[in-house]
């Protein structure tokens, strides 16, 4: 084995780079913005004027550019792979992917379709939103989503999407598990051939445990879905062992 190594990095080590919202709400741990949620080094990068509300309720007008050159600054420090802290950042998949060169994995919703694979007959996977009335066609196309896939939504409900969405600096975590609780489990009464839950949004999944027991179904996170990716980008290595 050869003791000579190639540069080329800033920074070595985390291969997954996360480009998040300008937010000030409270990230507990299991939240993608929670660096102790990754059992791996990832790196950060802010995208100022990306706020919950412009992103998920306005469609994130006039913030491409923006995300574009924060993705190509991850991967400029040494990242092999970026994500995004916003399942509704599906709509920048493509443009993503093109300018920066590498995987790019913007939304938990990209599950969908593989989920779908994992049921059995007459099965499929619903999906959880924090914002049902805002997650449009294109959000679901751009992520491949499959035609006719049920949506539950925490709106309308006492403490999740008002907290995250208003930006609010106080969460009431008791009040935002049973909005998600509640919503999953509407969600199923309404469709009783779903084998799977897929939380749309980030913040989710610390409550992604308390679903699964109240609803009895696999519930796949964005925290599935990064350390699946990871995984690829930084295959893990194992000692030499003898056969």
């Amino acid at each position: 084995m050869t003791d000579t190594v190639k540069g080329g990095k800033a920074i070595y080590g985390a291969s997954v780079g996360i480009l998040m919202l300008e937010a000030q709400f409270p990230r507990i741990p299991g939240d993608m913005g929670h660096a102790g949620t990754w059992p791996f080094p990832v790196l950060y990068r802010v995208v100022r004027d990306a706020s919950p509300d412009r992103v998920v309720r306005q469609g994130a007008p006039g913030l491409l550019p923006a995300f574009i050159e924060a993705a190509q600054g991850l991967v400029s420090d040494g990242v092999d792979g970026i994500t995004t802290n916003c399942g509704f950042l599906s709509l920048f998949q493509e443009q993503l992917a093109a300018a920066v060169g590498v995987p790019v994995a913007t939304s938990s919703l990209m599950q969908v379709g593989a989920v779908n694979a994992l049921l059995p007959p007459g099965r499929r996977a619903g999906i959880l939103t924090i914002s049902a009335s805002t997650l449009t066609e294109p959000h679901l196309s751009a992520a491949r989503v499959p035609d006719g896939t049920p949506i539950g939504s925490t709106e309308g409900g006492r403490e999740f999407t008002r907290v995250i969405l208003g930006d609010e600096i106080e969460l009431d975590v008791a009040a935002a598990r049973a909005d998600n609780i509640e919503a999953a489990q509407a969600l199923v009464a309404d469709n009783p051939d779903l084998g799977a839950l897929v939380l749309e949004c980030t913040n989710m999944t610390p409550y992604a445990a308390d679903i699964r027991r109240a609803t009895g179904l696999p519930v796949f996170t964005i925290e599935s879905f990064v350390c699946w990716f990871h995984a690829g980008l930084s295959p893990r290595r194992y000692p030499e062992a003898n056969f």
